[in-house]
């Protein structure tokens, strides 16, 4: 098998391409397993001619992959056209070497192009010569941010691609090649099931192609170990055309899927029905979450009357009003760091942030009036038990007479129109965001560690009125364990 002989080059490369650089191009070599299972997750078929791309190929392991399965009789093709994209000079000189391997293959053609993908592609969709023939496409594309003025940022805009990530960009593109029928092989940050910034291209994605499967590794870093990458990696099949079915969801702890779990289920499960926001969920069991089984938890933000919103203060475009210690003309400030458990601690003098900021023409806007806010941070690390944490902000956390609040950019609050809650609802909220049942939730369409203003807009709630008896008991039990919270939604809400 030649993907043996890949993947040899690539334990011999990988860590002689310094760190920076990886950077700089985002891209992770496939590791041979991974290679293995996507090549084997490709549907049988009775194709005479198999056309097959391969875009940023880095050292050809996908591409092995899938003519070593041909060539063992895996695939019934008469023939297979191999187009792989590369342009890094490093990694083109053994991707040539390692493709020429199969030249005794007097069925086969392989091309290699050695220019930028994204730039090639929407050039030649702009011109209307895009060969849009490909009928199996295996991707391992880069991992990096778009900047705004770009040149991919400008091409991809060129033929109606919005997205912020070489990677989406990438399997966008490869779809737009496709033949009706094709299918696309790809392994991807999770990154892209929820958040606003990616819902431009989930809805490319949904409309063009049906969702055929989704492969998900249990540990965050196993798919890349040799890379230290720490995203969390979907591999997803797709298929240009299709007709929307169920859903085939496979998990397994790690790259020998040695404890492969294979489940179907309907699409509802995976995007649920009225979602404007089209975030894809990846159920690992049968079983409903908590949330889906309960009929009382079925109303929006808007049906309680209540927004979500990140907080307002961007601290590096108003570092001239901040303070580290409170002064007269001043409100309080406040980062994750001052919220410790379920407390808030403020101020925190001996950190490095801000615990003021001054009131005045420059910041009032971006203040918000004293109150009871429900926070949600927004980021945590990926060792702690909880994705969601939830705090209470009160009048009485400050002294007496303060009248705005500086809410910073790393929290989500709970608020009414820029206001605060009533007593019971702020409680309410930050009980029902503190509950197991919604962390599990949580975790069905989010594969990372930041929590965004639309993802926690995308759930659902309880109505307000239990939600204010749920904060009434949570102001008098603020010692409550995980148990005592989770036994009392359930009996609140069952």
């Amino acid at each position: 098998m030649l993907l043996d002989h890949a993947d040899q080059i690539r334990r011999d490369v990988s860590p002689k391409i310094t760190p920076k650089k990886k950077s700089q191009l985002g891209q992770f070599m496939t590791p041979a397993p991974v290679a293995r299972f996507m090549a084997a997750m490709f549907p049988p078929s009775d194709l005479s001619l198999c056309r097959v791309l391969d875009a940023g190929a880095g050292l050809g392991a996908l591409t092995c992959a899938f003519l070593d399965r041909w060539r063992s009789g895996g695939f019934c093709f008469s023939r297979v056209e191999s187009t792989t994209y590369e342009f890094d000079e490093t990694l083109l000189v053994y991707l040539e070497a390692t493709l020429d391997r199969y030249a005794d293959q007097t069925n086969l053609t392989s091309r290699v192009v050695r220019e930028d993908f994204i730039v090639q592609t929407a050039l030649a969709i702009l011109e209307d010569r895009a060969p849009r023939h490909f009928t199996h496409a295996i991707l391992n594309p880069p991992y990096k941010k778009i900047n705004n003025g770009s040149q991919h940022r400008r091409a991809l805009s060129q033929v109606g691609v919005e997205t912020v990530n070489l990677y989406t960009a990438f399997v966008a593109l490869a779809i737009e090649l496709m033949a009706p029928g094709g299918i696309v092989v790809a392994i991807v940050p999770r990154s892209f099931c929820n958040g606003t910034y990616y819902r431009p291209f989930r809805e490319l994605m949904l409309s063009k192609t049906a969702l055929r499967a989704m492969h998900l590794f249990d540990s965050r870093s196993k798919a890349f170990s040799d890379d230290d990458v720490l995203q969390e990696n979907i591999i997803i099949m797709l298929e240009r055309g299709g007709g929307q079915g169920s859903v085939t969801v496979t998990t397994s702890t790690d790259d020998t899927f040695s404890d492969l779990v294979d489940i179907q289920h309907p699409f509802e499960r995976i995007v649920l029905p009225g979602d404007v926001e089209r975030f894809i969920h990846v159920p690992t069991s049968t079983e409903e979450t908590e949330l889906e089984q309960l009929p009382t938890v079925r109303y929006t933000l808007d049906d309680i009357g209540v927004r979500i919103s990140t907080g307002p203060v961007v601290d590096f475009r108003l570092k001239d009003h901040l303070r580290f210690v409170p002064e007269p003309g001043s409100a309080p400030i406040l980062y994750p760091i001052h919220f410790a458990g379920k407390s808030v601690t403020w101020p925190v003098l001996e950190s490095k942030k801000a615990n003021a900021i001054m009131v005045n023409d420059d910041t009032r806007r971006w203040l918000m009036p004293n109150g009871f806010y429900c926070v949600v941070r927004r980021f945590s690390s990926k060792e702690e038990h909880r994705r969601i944490s939830a705090n209470v902000i009160g009048p009485d956390d400050f002294p007496p007479g303060t009248e705005f609040l500086g809410l910073e950019n790393h929290v989500n609050v709970f608020n009414e129109k820029r206001r605060g809650l009533p007593e019971a609802l702020a409680y309410g909220m930050a009980a029902y965001m503190n509950t197991s049942a919604v962390d599990e939730a949580f975790r069905r369409f989010s594969g990372h560690t930041q929590v965004n203003a639309g993802d926690l807009k995308t759930l659902r709630y309880p109505s307000r009125e239990i939600l204010e008896e749920f904060g009434r008991w949570y102001l008098n039990c603020l010692n409550a364990s995980q148990d005592d919270i989770d036994q009392k939604f359930k009996a609140m809400t069952a």
